[in-house]
C-alpha cells in the first residue's frame, strides 16, 4: 500500500488566519488519512505574539499524526530585535518543535527537513554549504530504494510569474539534491502552488528533482493566480511512481477539492519513466 503525505504550508496564525478554512482542512485531512503530515513553515504572522502560537499549536494538535515541520521566516521574531539576532528560533522551538531539521521515515520514504530561515533577513532564505554537506551525509545513510524527500520553507527555483528571490546558494542546493538522489522537495513561502522539475532551471543535472510548492493553507494572503485562494497538496508514494494531487478551496462547492494531478516516475524503478498500463486498441473498419 502506498504511503500518503499531506503537505500544508503558510498557515499564518494571526490577522491573516481564516478559522473556517482551517476547519475545512481538518475535515479533509481526516478523510485523506495521511501517513505523514508535512508543515513547511510560516506558522504565525508575527512570532512575537504568544496567542498566534497557541492558535496554530491547537490546529496542529487536531491534524492526523505524525507531523514533521520546518520553520519559516515569519516564525522568526520581528519586533524583538534582541531575540531576532540572538534567539531567532526560540518561539518556534517552544511552541512547535525543538528540532529544526527533523528526519522521519518508513519503508517507502525518508523526509529530511532543512532550516532556510535567517535572523538577519525579513523575507529571504539560505542554505549554507555546511547545511548541504550535512544533508548529503544524512541522505547517504538511507538506500536509494526509498523516496528521498527534502522539506524546506523557501523556494529553491523561480516559478513562472514569481517575484520573490529564491534562496541564497540555490544553484548549489539543486546540485546537492540531484547528487543525493532527492526525488521531491516540499516547500512553500510564495503563497502560490507550483510543481516542476529542477531540470527546467539547470539542464546539466542528472535526473533533476521534483519541486512541490504549496500555496497558503489557511491565510487570506494567496498571491499571483492564487490571490485570495487556499490550497494544499497530497502525495502518494508508490513503488514505481509518485502521484501529486493539488487541492484548492472552491467557493461554489464550499470545500477543498482536487483540481489537478501530476505523476512522476520513481527513481527506484530503475528506468526513469512512468509505468504504463498495456492497452489494446480495437481497430474499427469504416462502413463500406
Amino acid at each position: 500500500m502506498a504511503s500518503r503525505i499531506l503537505h500544508l504550508s503558510d498557515l499564518h496564525a494571526g490577522p491573516p488566519f481564516n478559522p473556517e478554512k482551517a476547519k475545512q482542512i481538518l475535515e479533509a485531512a481526516w478523510q485523506i488519512k495521511p501517513t505523514l503530515t508535512v508543515l513547511s513553515g510560516d506558522f504565525v504572522q508575527r512570532a512575537d505574539i504568544k496567542s498566534q502560537w497557541l492558535t496554530v499549536r491547537d490546529f496542529i494538535a487536531q491534524l492526523p499524526q505524525p507531523t514533521i515541520a520546518v520553520m519559516g521566516n515569519h516564525d522568526v521574531p520581528l519586533y524583538n530585535a534582541l531575540y531576532r539576532m540572538l534567539r531567532p528560533n526560540y518561539y518556534y522551538k517552544k511552541y512547535i518543535s525543538p528540532i529544526l531539521e527533523p528526519v522521519w521515515g518508513n519503508e517507502d520514504f525518508v523526509a529530511v527537513g532543512v532550516n532556510t530561515t535567517r535572523s538577519f533577513t525579513v523575507d529571504g532564505g539560505k542554505l549554507t554549504d555546511q547545511q548541504l554537506l550535512q544533508l548529503d551525509r544524512t541522505l547517504a545513510r538511507y538506500p536509494d530504494s526509498l523516496c528521498k524527500i527534502v522539506i524546506m520553507h523557501h523556494h529553491p527555483v523561480m516559478p513562472p510569474g514569481e517575484t520573490r528571490d529564491v534562496i541564497q546558494n540555490a544553484a548549489a542546493a539543486l546540485k546537492t539534491f540531484d547528487r543525493s538522489n532527492v526525488e521531491l522537495v516540499l516547500c512553500g513561502h510564495t503563497h502560490a502552488s507550483y510543481i516542476g522539475n529542477t531540470l527546467e532551471f539547470d539542464p546539466d543535472l542528472r535526473q533533476g528533482t521534483v519541486i512541490v510548492q504549496a500555496g497558503t493553507a489557511t491565510s487570506r494572503r494567496g498571491r499571483r493566480w492564487y490571490r485570495g485562494k487556499n490550497a494544499f497538496n497530497v502525495l502518494e508514494i508508490e513503488q514505481m511512481r509518485t502521484v501529486i494531487t493539488q487541492y484548492l478551496y472552491l467557493e461554489d462547492a464550499a470545500r477543498f477539492l482536487p483540481v489537478s494531478q501530476h505523476q512522476f516516475p520513481r527513481r527506484s524503478a530503475g528506468v526513469y519513466a512512468l509505468p504504463l498500463n498495456e492497452a489494446v486498441l480495437e481497430i474499427v473498419e469504416p462502413n463500406a
